[in-house]
This record gives structure tokens, sequence and C-alpha cells, in this order.
């Protein structure tokens, strides 16, 4: 659901539209057939994620709206030129020969300041034009300028130049209402995108945290102790000490086979195999069976023999949630054993790990090791994460994802 400024933009474009199909009766048709290219236009921009995508969109689409040869959208930077300017109309050819992108003045450093739209039938006798072009910059007469504004921040401008209409005198008012609909619901699509990047960025920081961190538990003590068992082998082997020198040596193989073990199974963890290759069910019983050998603990896997299909996005949060549990079993809990079971009851997949080892407090401040990630992945498909463990009596996790039709519907009510 839509909040806030960019709300109040949202609606008050729908009302005016609404407005121009209800004074002029005689124009209901037309009125219609442009509710229904804005619509098409917003849809186009709203199916893109990231924020260059929906750049590109945006100016195709008001293109297209307005009737205009060149359309282009500027996102200022910080100082005195622009973070993003995207061009349509134009060949990449075309752009190189203009040279380097407009800086912040003209007509363009005008919208950025006053954020009100401006429509010219002549750009070039506007005495707020600046009065010159680059060399191999195509010639613009008409231009219509609207800003792209959440509340009272201008966050970028779409302008349009020259009407292709025969005999056209210019852009119109109806051209300048429609524009700035659109550039309402731009907004939108641009707060929404910008969003979905940082918290995609925001991911790939936790994860590099997180390989940090196992690649710290599991590999940096085993390489201390190498060292020093290392040290050990070569003073007794100085003191003609054969057979304790033996013990160390050996003991230094050992510990290598383990470091090997632990890593390969970090670098294994760092994304999902193919689930759709292998199954989500054979894929977590490698990773277990891998997981268990590297840290020495037995661990067994039993999974259905069919499973319904949930689909990519609930596929993987499983996959993900079952190896962050075995995770914190293997390396904090002091498991002897872990159990992970996948299966299907009634409408719902099942999934469960289960440990023997010395649990904790689930309500305390530092119960973290990943619970609050698992539950919101579990979150994001629809599904829900439980969590039953006490101090001396080991731990369960079990999450469980909607099958069928129940699964879309319960992952849009949980965001």
């Amino acid at each position: 659901m839509v909040v806030g400024p960019a709300a109040d933009a949202f609606w008050s474009g729908w009302r005016m539209l609404y407005v121009m199909g209800r004074d002029n009766v005689v124009g209901m048709s037309d009125g219609l057939n442009e509710l229904y290219r804005v619509s098409q236009a917003v849809l186009s921009v709203t199916r893109q994620m990231s924020v260059r995508d929906v750049l590109k969109v945006i100016v195709r689409s008001a293109r297209s709206l307005v009737g205009a040869q060149y359309t282009a959208l500027g996102v200022p930077d910080a100082g005195n030129s622009f973070a993003e300017f995207v061009v349509d109309g134009m060949s990449l050819a075309e752009q190189d020969a203009i040279g380097p992108l407009p800086r912040r003045h003209g007509m363009l450093g005008v919208l950025l300041k006053e954020g009100k739209p401006e429509r010219l039938a002549n750009l070039e006798a506007d005495p707020r034009f600046g009065g010159w072009w680059p060399a191999a910059h195509p010639r613009m007469t008409h231009f219509l300028g609207v800003p792209v504004r959440d509340g009272d921040r201008v966050l970028g401008i779409i302008f349009a130049a020259n009407k292709v209409t025969p005999k056209s005198s210019g852009f119109t008012e109806r051209d300048q209402e429609i524009l700035s609909l659109f550039a309402a619901h731009a907004a939108i699509a641009l707060t929404n995108a910008r969003l979905y990047e940082r918290s995609r960025e925001l991911s790939v920081l936790e994860e590099r945290a997180r390989l940090a961190r196992d690649l710290h538990d599991a590999v940096s003590q085993k390489l201390f102790s190498l060292r020093a068992h290392a040290r050990a082998a070569a003073v007794l082997a100085a003191r003609d000490d054969g057979p304790a020198a033996t013990r160390e040596i050996e003991a230094v193989a050992s510990l290598g086979a383990e470091a090997h073990a632990e890593l390969r199974a970090v670098i294994d963890g760092l994304a999902p195999p193919d689930l759709a290759a292998a199954g989500l069910a054979e894929s977590l019983r490698r990773y277990a069976v891998l997981a268990g050998r590297a840290h020495g603990v037995p661990v067994t896997f039993e999974g259905a023999c069919e499973l319904p299909a949930l689909g990519t996005d609930a596929d993987a949060a499983l996959y993900r949630v079952g190896q962050e549990a075995l995770h914190n079993a293997l390396r904090h809990a002091g498991a002897g054993k872990v159990a992970v079971t996948l299966s299907r009851t009634g409408r719902k997949v099942v999934l469960e790990v289960t440990d023997d080892g010395r649990g904790f407090a689930t309500d305390a401040p530092s119960a973290g090791l990943g619970l609050a990630s698992m539950r919101e992945r579990a979150a994001a498909v629809g599904g829900t994460l439980s969590i039953r463990s006490a101090a001396g009596a080991g731990t369960r996790v079990r999450m469980t994802v909607p099958c069928g039709a129940e699964a879309p519907r319960q992952a849009e009510e949980a965001r």
C-alpha cells in the first residue's frame, strides 16, 4: 500500500484525470482512452525493479503519452549536475556526439529550482533558456517539463521536446495534465526501485558479514592450531623424539583435512544450488551430509518422496532456513546429532531441523543466531517459523510454507 506524500500525488493524479472526463462529456471516450494509455504506461514502469530500468521505461512511456520527438529524465546529484540522465528518441551514437551530460543550467535548472511544470511553444525564445546548444545537439522548439516529486522533494524532472503532431503549435494543456499524472506514478515507482536496490545491497553486506564469521569460525581457529602443532613437531624433531614428532605431524594432517572440509562447506553454502535441477529435498540432503562431515557430527535427513511445486522463492527460502538452522546446530549448539526432515502435511510443506545440543532461552536478548533472518525469509514467502528450545534440552526449528493457491495469497498478506 502506498502512503505518505507519494500517495497524495497518486490520488490527486487520478482525480485530475477523472475531472478531465467528467467535465467534458463529449470527450469522454478520449478521456477513457487517455486513462487506459496512462494505466498501461504505469504498469510498464512498476514492473521494473532496478532504478536504471525504471528511468528508461519512464522516458519511453512519457514520449508516447504526449507525442514528443524527444524525452529525457534527469535525476540531480548533490552538486551542479545529474546523477542520472536518460534520453529517449536519440541513438547512443547521437548522444555520444553531443558530449557530456548537461549541467543544471537553463530551463533544466529552472525546473529543478521551482519544482513546477513549464510548457513553452518555443524553448529557444524563452530568456531563461541560456542561448546555446552543443554542436551536435538537435534543435528543440516545443517544450514541456514536469517535476517528479515525492512530497516537497524533487526527485527529478521529465521533459519532452518537439511535438510530432502535424502542424502542431506545441504541447497542449491536456499533454501537461497527462504528463503530470504520469510523473506522480513515476515518483512512486522510482522510490520503490531505490528501496529495492538498497535492500539488496543490505542483503549483500549481511551475506558478506556472515561469510566473514563463518570463515573465522571454520578456518582461523584451525589454522592457529595447525601452526601450534607444526612448531611442536619441529621442536620434537630437533630433539630426536621421533614418536612424539610423528604424533604432532599426524595432528597437523588431521587439522588440515578438517579445515579443508569446513572451508569447502562455507564455499558450497555461498549460494543455493540449482534447486530446479536437483530438487529442494535432494539439495538439502546433500548440504546436510556435507555439513555433518565437515563438523564430525551425524546428520540424518528424511525427505518426502513427492513434494508440491512451491515456486523458486519458496524453495530458496526453505533451503536457506535449513542451511542456517544446520549452521547453528553444528557450530553453536554443541550437538551430538542433528535430524533434518522435509515433509508435506495437509496443504503445507514442513521443514524441521532438530538437535540434541545445549539449547537456549528463545526469549533471551542474546538469542540471535540468525533467528530474525530465518523468520524474515519465512514471512517473505507466506510461511511461518517456530523455534522450540530450552537450556539443556536441544532445539527444534520448524518452518511451514503453504502450497497451492494459498501460497501467493499468504505471501502477499505477509508483505
